[in-house]
């Protein structure tokens, strides 16, 4: 019977009788492997499992679908999500299915290890960036290690003050644009207005200015550029919403996908047409000449300082390096911005980590101090790239312009009070613009931009994948593997550290009362190792474009009450409508 049992496997397998017994030996190593791994994973679960019981959970809906009810991008999840930050103000556990653990983080307290952790430890959860790779390459916001390190030092002169000042004109000119279109529209009796959409319009105008020195005129007439920005981040968001299309094969093989390859190549080819026409012109001119060239026009733009820049070793980025990083600055969603950091910064300890002073570097430093030598931008390592900061892209300022513009509205006293701010500044100037110098000279707007910067954050969550376990001060432990979600919008509005959070209240940043709290308390758009180096950029033209549009118009709220969409920015379903009243220049 032995035998007939052996004859009938070495017929059913095609063999002969003495090539059995190895088969049957890959078939049981494969098998006991399949079930080390089985029992490995089982195992590492039922550890993580425990580890994670130390955080609170609400109720789940089974034990299959987990906490997934509660995962709603609507004004109920928000309110949602404001209800489970007052019951667990220090983070909570939540389940997305069985095996698929989130821990969720709302507090200054249990922020702060993850967020200060370096990148290699906690480094951004990467489930919707993939899908922006097409379009942004390996640059700032998705490259990793150490060709994240050396770009970032290689980029942190684009973003220091001599570079930025010259662009308040672009600011100004993009927001004056914007006014006459609203003239021109309130005057023909259109004057309940969709923010979003002008707004954005507006910053897509000022950042191709800045990053290519390119003038589109996107706000007075199509571009096929600026339509392929805007087509690009909403397929994205489109596709973040449908899991079946998260596998490329299946994506580009529909018409999104399809529509999502045409809208890169459109916008690949404009960045590499600019990046080419500036290659030739450059080994024209030497160094100086190229410099006081630039000094007439007293702008030197993005693609410039890409061009220019050096790494310690003297090598330069390459055209994939400059596409991806001018690309990636035009999107830039996650990307927060307070301050850039680098060569000439100092750091003294805070009671919350290292606190970054700005050293001033002058025009003079700009000059090479030999020709053929760019030596501004060739830099040596930053002191601390943890900083916090703010968005810099289009889509993350216009939030953060309309969402400040709809909270004045609402508080007509504070609208008022930033209007009599902006002119006492202006008031003997015959040309009403805002230079570098005013900023710091408009003290309340700024904190009515920050407040509602608290109440309506541009980007709502962030995310890191724990390379190893993280403790938190109270002894509990994220284990190793763990996705953490950051909410920003949980943290702004927790009432163990805001009191009366759902109040807009500028007089919160005031400085005494911010000098007792966390600078994790408020935190726009992240912190950390992985944040955006473009702070100065982006509050430089908010408060451009909300003082001129308050010395200009009364901003009033529109009948119906705004339902808050949080997507790759918090937007508005149906748009964030508000009403304009021109002042007459006398008010002016």
């Amino acid at each position: 019977m032995l035998q007939l049992s052996q004859s009938w496997l070495g017929l059913g397998l095609g063999l002969g009788l003495e090539a059995v017994s190895p088969w049957l030996l890959l078939l049981l190593v494969g098998a006991s492997w399949l079930l080390a791994r089985i029992l490995t994973w089982t195992h590492a679960f039922h550890k993580m499992s425990r580890t994670l019981r130390s955080f609170p959970e609400p109720p789940r809906w089974n034990w299959f679908l987990g906490h997934l009810h509660l995962v709603n991008s609507t004004e109920e999840g928000m309110k949602e999500v404001t209800q489970l930050v007052t019951a667990f103000p220090q983070g909570f556990l939540i389940w997305m299915g069985p095996i698929m653990p989130l821990v969720m983080l709302c507090h200054p307290d249990v922020v702060r290890p993850v967020l200060n952790a370096s990148a290699a430890i906690a480094p951004k959860d990467r489930v919707i960036y993939r899908f922006l790779e097409p379009w942004l390459g390996d640059g700032l916001l998705l490259s990793a290690g150490d060709k994240w390190s050396r770009h970032r030092r290689m980029l942190t002169p684009a973003f220091h003050f001599n570079i930025l000042k010259p662009y308040m004109k672009i600011f100004n000119k993009s927001v004056n644009v914007m006014h006459a279109k609203w003239q021109r529209l309130a005057s023909e009796g259109s004057a309940r207005l969709d923010m979003f959409e002008h707004v954005s319009l507006m910053t897509l105008d000022s950042l191709q200015r800045c990053v290519f020195s390119f003038d589109s005129n996107c706000q007075e007439k199509p571009s096929d550029y600026i339509a392929a920005i805007l087509e690009l981040s909403a397929l994205v968001v489109k596709r973040h919403q449908q899991i079946l299309l998260h596998t490329d094969l299946l994506y580009y093989l529909t018409l999104n996908g399809q529509r999502f390859r045409r809208a890169c190549r459109l916008v690949h080819d404009f960045t590499d047409a600019v990046i080419q026409e500036r290659r030739r012109t450059l080994p024209n001119l030497e160094i100086d000449d190229f410099l006081k060239a630039k000094a007439k026009t007293k702008t030197l733009d993005f693609i410039d300082v890409l061009l220019l820049t050096k790494d310690e070793d003297g090598k330069h980025l390459s055209d994939d390096d400059i596409r991806a990083e001018a690309d990636t600055f035009m999107f830039e969603g996650e990307s927060p911005m307070w301050t850039a950091v680098g060569a000439g910064v100092s750091a003294s300890r805070g009671r919350d980590g290292l606190v970054l002073d700005h050293a001033i570097v002058s025009p003079s430093s700009l000059r090479p101090p030999h020709r053929g030598a760019f030596h501004a931008l060739v830099l040596k390592q930053p002191r601390d790239p943890s900083t916090p900061c703010f968005p810099s892209g289009h889509d993350t300022t216009a939030s953060g312009l309309s969402w400040v513009l709809y909270n004045l509205a609402q508080h007509p006293e504070y609208q008022e009070r930033c209007r009599q701010e902006v002119r006492e500044l202006l008031r003997d100037r015959e040309l009403k613009e805002i230079e570098w110098d005013d900023l710091a000279q408009l003290p309340f707007l700024t904190m009515c931009i920050k407040e509602s910067l608290r109440l309506h954050p541009a980007v709502t969550v962030i995310s890191r994948c724990c390379t190893q376990d993280v403790a938190l001060p109270d002894g509990r432990v994220i284990p190793k593997g763990v996705i953490c979600v950051i909410s920003i919008f949980g943290t702004h509005h927790n009432p163990a550290v805001w009191p009366d959070p759902e109040v807009y209240d500028p007089s919160r940043f005031e400085p005494e009362k911010v000098k007792d709290r966390s600078p994790l308390a408020f935190i726009p758009f992240s912190a950390g190792p992985r944040n955006c180096i473009g702070q100065s950029f982006a509050m430089a033209e908010m408060k451009v474009a909300l003082a001129l549009t308050l010395l200009r118009f009364r901003v009033l709220p529109d009948r119906a009450e705004p339902r808050r969409k949080p997507e790759l920015i918090l937007r508005a379903e149906g748009g964030l409508w508000l009403r304009v009243e021109p002042l007459s220049a006398g008010a002016q």
